[in-house]
C-alpha cells in the first residue's frame, strides 16, 4: 500500500534474563516511563476500573501481584525487573505498563464498585486456519491488535534469542515482556481481551504468553496457561507447526477450551461458553456489538475456499468492521495486525491500521530458517 508509516520498530536481545529486560527498558526508557504514567492516571481516575482511587493505592495493589509473578517464571520476573530498573520506573509500574487488561481485573475485583458503563476495550479479531483451508497444508494464525489510539506509537517487535530457551520474535508494545508471538519451535500465542468480574492478584497475561512461548508444542503451551494463576482475562490462541490448535477463554476462575477441527476458528471480544459468560463483566452495548460484528464478518470472509496469507491481510483490513479507526467516545483503533505461518516460520507485522499501511515480512532469530 502507498504512504504507509516507516517500518515497524524492531529490537533484538539475546542473552540473559537481565541482558534482555536491560535492553529493552534502556532503549525505550523514556518511553517506558510515559506510557506507564499514563496507564496509572487512567486506573486512578476509574475510568477503567471503577471508582476512583489514588496513585498510591493502584501501586499498592500491583505490588501484591509481584509474588505471583515471581512463582511463576523467575526468569521473566527478573528479565520484568531489569526493564524495570533501566527504564527508571518501579517494578509494580512494570506491572501495570506491562499487564494492564488483566491489572485492572484485578483491580476491579479488589476495590469494587460498578464497572464503568463507559469502560474501554481493547477489541482484537484473532483467526487460527486448520492446514486443509490453507495453502499446501500450511495452517495460519491472523489478528488486528486493538487498543486505545494512545497505545499506537508504543507498538514494537522484539527478536529474542533468550538463554535456555528458544528463539522467537513478539509483537509487543514498549514495556511489556510480549502479547503475541511464534518461537522456532513453531508454537503460536495470539490473545483477544475479554473482562472478568473474577480478578485475583495473580500474574498477568503478558508474562502468560512468554511462558508458552519456551514451549515445543500447542500441546504444552497449552498446559502451561491452564495452570497459570491468572490474574485477569483473556481469550488465548493456540497454534503449532504440526496444525494443533486450542482456542481458550480463561478467566481467573474457569478456562474453556475448544480445540481446532477443520473449520477455522474466529474470536473476538465476548465469550462464548456458558462458564466464563458468567464471569464475564457487563460489556457496554456498542462494544458488545462491535464484538458480534466482527466475529460475524471474519467468519463470512472465511466462509468457503483455501485461504492464503493475502486473503488474511485483507481480512485485518476489512474497513467496516475490523479495521478500526479511532472516533469518540472509545478512542478504539486497529494499533497493529500480525500473520504467522508455524509451518514455515513466517511472521508477518503491521504496524498501525492495515487498511493504512502495509505488512512486514520480519527476518526470523532462528538461525536462517523461515
Amino acid at each position: 500500500m502507498s504512504g504507509s508509516r516507516p517500518p515497524i520498530r524492531i529490537l533484538d536481545a539475546a542473552g540473559s534474563p537481565e541482558e534482555i529486560g536491560n535492553a529493552h527498558g534502556s532503549t525505550f526508557a523514556e518511553e517506558i516511563r510515559r506510557y506507564a504514567a499514563e496507564r496509572i492516571d487512567l486506573v486512578a481516575s476509574g475510568r477503567w476500573s471503577g471508582p476512583a482511587i489514588d496513585r498510591d493505592e493502584v501501586l499498592a495493589i500491583a505490588e501484591s501481584m509481584l509474588p505471583a509473578h515471581e512463582a511463576f517464571d523467575l526468569d521473566l520476573h527478573i528479565e520484568m525487573s531489569a526493564l524495570a530498573d533501566a527504564a527508571g520506573i518501579h517494578l509494580a509500574e512494570a506491572i501495570i505498563v506491562g499487564g494492564y487488561t488483566d491489572f485492572v481485573d484485578t483491580v476491579r475485583a479488589v476495590v469494587g464498585g460498578t464497572t464503568p458503563p463507559e469502560l474501554v476495550e481493547d477489541d482484537c479479531t484473532a483467526v487460527i486456519v486448520p492446514e486443509n483451508r490453507g495453502v499446501d497444508g500450511h495452517g495460519l494464525f491472523g489478528q488486528t491488535w486493538d487498543m486505545h489510539d494512545l497505545a499506537t506509537d508504543h507498538v514494537l517487535l522484539l527478536r529474542l534469542r533468550p538463554e535456555g530457551a528458544p528463539p522467537a520474535i513478539v509483537f509487543t508494545t514498549t514495556g511489556c515482556l510480549g502479547q503475541i508471538g511464534m518461537n522456532a519451535e513453531g508454537v503460536c500465542v495470539g490473545i483477544n481481551n475479554l473482562t472478568a468480574t473474577d480478578g485475583v492478584r495473580g500474574v498477568a497475561w503478558t508474562s502468560v504468553v512468554r511462558r508458552m512461548l519456551r514451549c515445543s508444542d500447542a500441546d504444552e503451551a497449552l498446559a502451561v496457561l491452564l495452570g497459570a494463576d491468572l490474574a485477569g482475562a483473556h481469550n488465548f490462541c493456540i497454534f503449532d507447526r504440526r496444525g494443533i490448535g486450542h482456542n481458550v477463554e480463561a478467566m481467573p476462575s474457569i478456562r474453556a477450551v475448544t480445540k481446532l477441527e477443520r473449520k477455522p476458528i474466529v474470536h473476538t471480544n465476548h465469550t462464548i461458553d456458558e462458564g466464563t459468560s458468567a464471569v464475564q463483566v457487563e460489556r457496554h452495548p456498542s462494544l458488545q456489538a462491535s464484538s458480534e460484528v466482527r466475529l460475524s464478518t471474519a467468519r463470512a470472509l472465511l466462509a468457503e475456499g483455501t485461504i492464503d496469507v493475502d486473503r488474511l491481510m485483507a481480512l485485518t483490513r476489512e474497513p467496516t468492521a475490523i479495521c478500526q479507526r479511532a472516533s469518540d467516545p472509545f478512542r478504539i483503533e486497529s494499533s497493529g495486525a500480525v500473520i504467522m505461518r508455524p509451518a514455515t516460520k513466517d511472521f508477518w507485522a503491521c504496524w498501525g491500521r492495515p487498511e493504512e499501511n502495509d505488512f512486514q515480512h520480519i527476518a526470523a532469530p532462528f538461525g536462517g530458517e523461515g
